[in-house]
C-alpha cells in the first residue's frame, strides 16, 4: 500500500530529500532511496512499503535475540521488504535486498494475528524496521492499546526526530551494532557508526528495554580493540545491558573464514570483564548462553538452543540470593 513518506523535504527540479535516516537520500522523480522502499512521485515521496509484509512466524523471544525480556515466551515476528544499510555478509538479503512478493496486513489485523498462541505482542524483524516507519508508527499504538508489546530488532540508523516520535510504542529493542570503527560501517555496511551509538543512548535513556548484538567477523571487527572499544561503549551507558556476540559465517557478498570459537570465546571473555551478561550465539558452546547471577555465581537461567530453565529465577531476581538481574517477566 503506498502512503505519503514521513519526514522528507522538496528540493528543486522534483526532487526530493528523504530525512527518516541518516543517509539523507537525494532522490529524482521516478527513483527510489537506498532502501529500496520510499518512491519519488512527482516531486512527493510515497512509501511503498505501508503494511506489506514478506514474512511472519511465531518465535520465541530468544530468537530476537533477546534474554532478559519475557524469557520463556513467543512472540509473532514480522518484517517489510528492504533495508537502509547494504551489508556484505546480509543473512537476509533475500528479502532486504531484493524486491519479493509481499501481502498487505492493515494495522488492525496485525494485532489480531500477534495476540494469537499466546504471543506477548509483535516483533518487527527480519529485514530493516526503522524503513517501515509509518506502519510501525500505526500499528504498534494499536498493539500497545491491546495490551501487547512492541519490540523493534534493528540496525538503528534512523535520524533523532523520528525515533522520538517512534519511542513511545516500542517497549524493547535489540539494536545490532556491528563495528566500532566508522570506517568498517562505510566499507561493510556503508552507512555510519555515529547516529547508532547516539541511538542506543536514546533507547536507553528513554526506558526501552535494550539489548546489543555483535557479529564478530573474521579480520574485520575481531581485533582485541574491538572487543574492548564496544564493551567499554556499553559499559559507559550502563554493565547491565545485555550484549550477545555471535560468529558470523560467509554469505551474500563475503567470503571471510567463519568466526572461531577461540575468538569468540575472547571476545566474551573481554566483554564480560566490563559487562554482568555476555552471551555467545551461533554456535554451540556449553554455558556461554547461560544467565549467571553476578552477585553469587548462580545459573539463573540455563539455555540450551531455544529450550530454557527458569528454575534459578524468582521473578526477574536470582532465586539464589535475590539479586536484581534485571530481568522482565509476565
Amino acid at each position: 500500500m503506498n502512503i505519503t513518506a514521513s519526514y522528507q523535504k522538496s528540493l528543486p527540479n522534483n526532487k526530493v530529500e528523504c530525512l527518516l535516516c541518516p543517509a539523507y537520500c537525494k532522490i529524482d522523480e521516478g527513483k527510489y532511496g537506498i532502501c529500496g522502499t520510499r518512491f519519488n512521485k512527482g516531486g512527493t515521496l510515497i512509501a511503498e512499503n505501508f503494511g506489506e509484509l514478506v514474512t511472519a512466524c511465531f518465535d520465541p523471544i530468544e530468537k530476537k535475540p533477546l534474554y532478559h525480556y519475557f524469557p520463556g515466551s513467543v512472540i509473532f515476528s514480522t518484517g517489510g521488504n528492504g533495508c537502509n544499510f547494504k551489508c556484505a555478509n546480509c543473512q537476509n538479503w533475500q528479502i532486504s535486498q531484493e524486491k519479493v512478493p509481499t501481502s498487505f496486513v492493515t494495522p488492525q489485523d496485525l494485532v489480531s494475528m500477534a495476540g494469537k498462541q499466546g504471543s506477548i505482542g509483535v516483533a518487527y524483524t527480519y529485514t530493516e524496521p526503522l524503513v517501515w516507519f509509518e506502519y510501525i508508527l500505526k500499528a504498534g499504538h494499536l498493539i500497545k492499546e491491546a495490551g501487547l508489546k512492541n519490540v523493534l530488532v534493528s540496525n538503528g540508523y534512523i535520524n533523532p526526530e523520528p525515533l522520538k516520535e517512534l519511542l513511545p510504542v516500542i517497549d524493547a529493542t535489540n539494536i545490532d551494532l556491528k563495528g566500532m570503527r566508522p570506517e568498517f560501517y562505510r566499507k561493510v555496511c556503508k552507512g555510519k557508526l555515529e547516529p547508532v551509538l547516539e541511538n542506543i543512548r536514546r533507547f536507553y535513556e528513554a526506558g526501552v528495554h535494550l539489548e546489543v548484538t555483535n557479529l564478530v567477523i573474521t579480520e574485520l571487527n575481531d581485533s582485541t580493540e574491538d572487543f574492548e572499544r564496544l564493551a567499554d561503549f556499553i559499559a559507559g551507558i550502563s554493565p547491565e545491558i545485555p550484549l550477545h556476540l555471535s560468529a558470523y559465517y560467509p554469505t551474500y557478498k563475503m567470503d571471510k573464514p567463519a568466526t572461531s570459537s577461540v575468538k569468540l570465546q575472547e571476545a566474551y571473555k573481554i566483554a564480560s570483564d566490563r559487562l554482568r551478561y555476555v552471551y555467545l550465539g551461533n554456535l554451540a558452546i556449553p554455558g556461554k548462553s547461560d544467565t549467571y547471577c553476578p552477585d553469587c555465581g548462580n545459573t539463573a537461567i540455563k539455555r540450551e538452543g531455544y529450550r530454557i530453565n527458569l528454575d534459578g529465577l524468582e521473578g526477574g531476581k536470582c532465586a539464589a540470593c535475590g539479586f536484581d538481574l534485571g530481568i522482565i517477566r509476565q
